[in-house]
């Protein structure tokens, strides 16, 4: 076996071992495009050799979806099918596991109406929502990878010969996701222990609000009441462990919805329906955003702050330091899944359930009283850089040091 074909058995194992940790006799999902079919073939072995009782794939094609945005009639954009949703909402209610391999270009959708792609972007959150919240409840395990493609290879490394570009991309993914170590999984383990070392500190500290100063940063977030960190490893409704996002160097935690006050700008470019967005700054008062302004796809972000009301405020808050491997490793993914482990990144749109002291337990009128937000989207930004400062502010108003340059000050 080749040393490439062995780091692919190693991706999947983890995969299916850590990512999803499936169970013997439980149903697996996986959505995936048709450019990673050798790949999938080798999870949904693992899959079985681990117990599964049965691997659905719902396979995409990129260059069917592009024919779409580019052919199909306005009205095609305004509708998901219903099968599908209930198929993915049975698929949770009988404590399914759900697999995302993503590896699409970042510039597939380039030049499509913005207008379409927000048209769709709602038809799907709106039919899924039932779903979403089976997700962001954990009350199911779920997991996103990614896989190279030739359009997302030629966009992280350029300057690289094309015949190159792929192979590339794969020693970076296996690198930022420790699959090029002798045992990745113990290596994960080892690493959600490091992460829950902050997420204890932090949960011990219950700070009332983070303040965030940087160049063109200012902006104080307050936390409701009860919040809790999460890091590295979530635990499904069966007590079973597992790991929603590989790579993952996060630490989050949820905001107050009516918390947020001051601006923000991105640090990295922000992979959104199939277009970039770049160098942007956004606005809000009292939680909600009042203003964003872009150097690259103002219109595309402007759009996706439209899709509901809930999509003006924030649902998530995640720190990572400057020098976190991916970070370290100079580059740029164009890939939300990567950067926001390079960078402390905020999520426009719904809140994460788990992160309140018995949210998990609370029906959607309960979140909401707590300040929780609610929508249907949630997309990340990058903020961080070496240059930022977070302060924590106690309920007595001291400032305590988060995060000086860049990096953990505790």
């Amino acid at each position: 076996m080749s040393n490439f074909q062995e780091k692919l058995e190693k991706y999947a194992e983890l995969a299916v071992k850590v990512g999803v940790n499936v169970q013997v006799g439980q149903t697996l999902a996986i959505n995936t495009t048709i450019d990673n079919a050798e790949f999938i073939r080798i999870v949904v072995k693992k899959a079985y050799e681990a117990g599964a009782k049965n691997v659905i794939v719902n396979w995409n094609d990129d260059v069917v979806s592009r024919l779409k945005y580019d052919l199909a009639p306005d009205e095609a954009f305004q509708e998901y099918p219903k099968w599908r949703a209930r198929e993915m909402e049975e698929l949770a209610e009988n404590g399914a596991a759900f697999m995302s391999v993503v590896s699409s270009g970042p510039d597939l959708l380039k030049g499509v109406d913005p207008k379409r792609i927000a048209n769709f972007q709602k038809a799907a959150g709106q039919a899924l929502d039932k779903y979403r919240q089976y997700i962001q409840s954990d009350k199911v395990s779920w997991t996103v990878i990614a896989t190279p493609s030739k359009d997302w290879a030629a966009k992280v490394f350029p300057d690289a010969a094309p015949e190159d570009q792929v192979e590339k991309l794969w020693e970076a993914i296996f690198k930022a996701t420790r699959t090029d170590l002798d045992n990745p999984v113990d290596e994960w383990k080892r690493h959600d222990e490091t992460l829950h070392e902050k997420v204890e500190f932090l949960n011990k500290k219950s700070y009332k609000k983070l303040h965030y100063t940087a160049p063109g940063t200012d902006l104080t977030i307050e936390l409701p009441k009860g919040h809790l960190w999460a890091g590295a490893g979530s635990v499904n409704e069966k007590g079973h462990e597992f790991m929603a996002n590989m790579p993952t160097e996060e630490v989050f935690t949820v905001p107050h919805k009516d918390g947020v006050n001051g601006y923000v700008s991105s640090t990295k470019p922000l992979s959104y329906g199939g277009n970039i967005i770049d160098e942007f700054t956004v606005t809000f008062e009292n939680g909600r955003i009042v203003d964003v302004k872009a150097k690259e796809g103002e219109e595309i972000l402007k759009q996706l702050v439209e899709t509901d009301e809930g999509s003006h405020y924030l649902g998530e808050v995640a720190l990572v330091p400057f020098n976190s491997p991916i970070s370290q490793s100079n580059i740029l993914f164009y890939n939300t899944l990567f950067d926001e482990n390079a960078s402390n990144h905020l999520a426009i749109g719904s809140a994460y359930a788990f992160c309140l002291e018995g949210g998990k337990q609370m029906t959607q009128e309960e979140l909401a009283e707590n300040g929780l937000n609610s929508s249907i989207t949630h997309v990340d930004f990058m903020i961080g850089s070496a240059e930022m400062d977070i302060d924590g502010i106690t309920e007595t108003g001291e400032a305590e040091p988060i995060f000086r340059k860049g990096d953990w000050a505790f």
